[in-house]
């Protein structure tokens, strides 16, 4: 039986090293984010705060999925920030959402995420949203 790491993937894990963007508006959310991603075998290709930095950074970096808020401070909010992306460089979008109000979702689902992630969240609620969302 393969010993497992700290890291908690499998050895050989097809998802390993896939590149993911961060919107997050919170600095220090985009920290732990950040960290449990590496700490889940995934690599950071870019940290945006805004929507608009989040679909530059896309068409820049080629990311495998978006992890998205859905709260961005500005003009734009995740949700149209992620009917941008995916339609424009077919890429999954992941919504992160401290919000459980009916009209955010509903709006969400407009858009058909790929996922949905609640804050406060888990190592394991990230694997599990990014697992789904990438196969």
């Amino acid at each position: 039986m393969p010993e497992y790491t700290s890291l908690r993937t499998v050895p050989g894990d097809f998802f390993m090293g896939k590149n993911v963007l961060i919107v997050e508006d919170d600095e220090i959310i985009q920290h732990v984010l950040e960290w449990r991603l590496s700490s889940l075998g995934y690599s950071v290709c870019g940290k945006a705060a805004t929507a608009e930095d989040a679909i530059t950074l896309a068409g820049e970096k080629n990311p495998d999925v978006v992890l998205m808020d859905i709260q961005l401070k500005g003009p734009v909010d995740g949700i149209d920030a992620a009917k941008v992306i995916k339609n424009r460089f077919q890429v999954p979008v992941i919504f992160l959402t401290a919000s459980s109000e009916n009209g955010d979702i509903e709006r969400a689902k407009e858009v058909s995420p790929d996922g949905f992630i609640v804050k406060p969240f888990t190592d394991t609620d990230i694997r599990v949203a990014l697992k789904f969302a990438l196969e």
